[in-house]
């Protein structure tokens, strides 16, 4: 991971500067209180989250305002972020917590990631993750048809999302806009609900 640039400098950029950041405060405000609404419409229940590559913290302070209960964990590789905005240190490449999360919050992480790391990533996130994860990851035809190259850092790697989904698939179905639900859960869902899966459809 490219942890050597994940300093004030990118911070100040990306996340605090009003004119250059991707997502503000209101932004993810709107992006939490969706996606805890469709958890809670699909039956789940969310007492624990994991946010890995917490950035700024902005999904934390949204829990924290308006979800106090819930216990949350927001882990940085980003030693300088971790500083600032008063993450755990973590590595997901290399890291696996013994708890498990009814939620996990991935969100711009995979991309910056080498193809083995980003995979081994999955993969513990995929171990950690007991309920839903909410993923979001920019892909070769995001940069291409979709990202305003001004306001993304365009420093990743940039892989079909193929590749994503099939590594996801071990561990999660799909549920829609950016959801994920862990196979190991006990949610079933509607056929129409999720895209189709080879692997089984149930009603839930």
């Amino acid at each position: 991971m490219r942890t050597a640039a994940f300093d004030r400098a990118y911070f100040d950029r990306f996340y605090e500067r009003q004119d250059t950041r991707v997502h503000g405060r209101r932004e993810i405000a709107r992006l939490a209180r969706g996606t805890v609404a469709m958890i809670a419409w699909l039956g789940g229940r969310i007492d624990s989250v994991l946010d890995v590559g917490a950035g700024a913290g902005l999904w934390r302070d949204w829990f924290k305002r308006h979800r106090p209960e819930v216990s949350y964990t927001s882990t940085d590789v980003s030693s300088y972020a971790c500083e600032r905005y008063g993450h755990d240190l973590r590595d997901v490449s290399k890291w696996r917590s013994k708890d498990r999360y009814d939620l996990v919050v991935c969100q711009g992480v995979l991309p910056y990631l080498t193809d083995d790391a980003a995979a081994s990533a999955i993969e513990n996130i995929g171990a950690m993750a007991r309920g839903f994860l909410y993923l979001e990851a920019i892909t070769a035809r995001d940069l291409r048809d979709v990202c305003d190259l001004d306001m993304t850092d365009v420093a990743v790697h940039p892989r079909a999302g193929a590749w994503y989904r099939a590594r996801l698939a071990k561990h999660f179905r799909q549920v829609g806009c950016g959801l994920y639900y862990s196979r190991k859960g006990g949610l079933r869902f509607y056929e129409l609900e999720v895209p189709e899966d080879v692997r089984g459809d149930s009603k839930r």
